[in-house]
């Protein structure tokens, strides 16, 4: 009864990965600097997919954003990071062929505001660092950790996505980029100007995204430029000295001025209220949020840490592409109220008509 599915069965004999023919856009999705997501279906196997479309320039060629993403991306099969099925090359675009999922972590925050269910913000918090567990052993920074690039399935699968700023450490290289990281959660060493990072870089904005839904906001929403973001952080964390941070003072973007105290009672909410949230969640989110990018919890050693006690047991036990949900009892509870303000309700969680990818 479906005339696409229908159609992609008729044509299947003479379709072939890397056709353009063999995948029909149904609704564009969103639009980038560089790119363009629809919403398509798989003329081969009737199924749904998400289409990357990169414009390219004619005379730069492929972006090297796109080259590195498609390099990384063919080798990452894991259950908590999107699957990219095919690239399909033609004169004018590069087109990622990936699987479509209903929406993203920034989408679902905006449906439920004031905060995330406790339950799951541990079930996606885990997924997240499960993710990253997978690529960090694998010497991958995904170095773009935010809630847009966080995708979420209708069953509340967590899916790493949009690696087109990552890189691999296994691959020689003098320096990395200081510009990486939307500015809301870069860590204080890159917004100083270090480039000398490793996986802490994520582990910070992992712990931003903690805290963002637990309280419904981002935890250090800055303005403007690096010295204010810095502001953002040494109000709540801390201002580090030289004693508790040997040589801060002589990376890049130091400046005296930038560590003056914001206002009290300028900070987020949400940090004078961990305490009232489930067991051992501060605890975890002190360990992300480390000033120093040297006491930063691994992703590998946060999967044991108590705060995920309360789950299933065969959750850490499972085979890489195998979903959490696989285990019985895991599944999300209903978003039905504000974590803080619970007399307000607020509509259900994950609509069937969710637009991203």
């Amino acid at each position: 009864s479906d005339p696409l599915r229908a159609a992609s069965c008729q044509d299947k004999p003479g379709l072939q990965f890397g056709a353009a023919q063999s995948y029909l856009s149904l609704e564009k999705l969103g639009e980038g600097a560089f790119a363009s997501v629809y919403k398509g279906i798989s003329r081969i196997n009737g199924q749904l997919v998400a289409l990357k479309v990169i414009r390219m320039k004619t005379e730069e060629g492929v972006p090297f954003t796109a080259i590195r993403e498609a390099s990384l991306l063919k080798r990452l099969k894991h259950a908590n990071i999107v699957l990219l099925h095919d690239i399909v090359h033609t004169r004018e675009t590069l087109t990622f062929v990936f699987e479509f999922v209903q929406t993203d972590l920034s989408q679902y925050l905006q449906q439920h505001p004031g905060g995330l269910h406790s339950h799951n913000v541990r079930i996606f918090m885990f997924q997240l660092l499960r993710g990253l567990c997978y690529i960090h052993s694998r010497r991958i920074l995904h170095r773009d950790l935010k809630p847009h690039n966080l995708l979420i399935s209708h069953l509340g699968e967590l899916k790493l996505a949009d690696f087109g700023l990552a890189r691999s450490k296994s691959i020689p290289s003098q320096t990395f980029s200081s510009e990486v990281v939307t500015l809301w959660y870069r860590p204080p060493d890159v917004l100083l100007g270090s480039t000398d990072y490793s996986t802490a870089l994520d582990m910070w904005g992992a712990g931003c995204i903690f805290i963002e839904m637990l309280q419904g906001a981002p935890a250090f929403p800055g303005m403007s430029d690096e010295l204010e973001q810095l502001q953002k952080i040494w109000m709540v964390l801390g201002v580090p000295s030289e004693d508790s941070w040997p040589g801060v003072s002589q990376l890049p973007n130091y400046r005296p001025v930038c560590f003056c105290v914001l206002p009290a009672g300028s900070g987020p909410l949400v940090w004078s209220r961990l305490n009232q949230l489930p067991y051992k969640t501060e605890d975890l989110v002190q360990n992300l949020l480390k000033v120093l990018p040297a006491d930063r919890i691994s992703a590998q050693d946060s999967l044991q840490h108590l705060y995920f006690s309360t789950l299933p047991p065969p959750i850490m036990h499972l085979r890489d592409t195998t979903s959490i949900f696989k285990v019985p009892g895991v599944r999300l509870e209903t978003e039905v109220r504000d974590v803080f303000n619970p007399g307000r309700r607020i509509k259900p969680s994950l609509p069937p008509a969710a637009k991203c990818w």
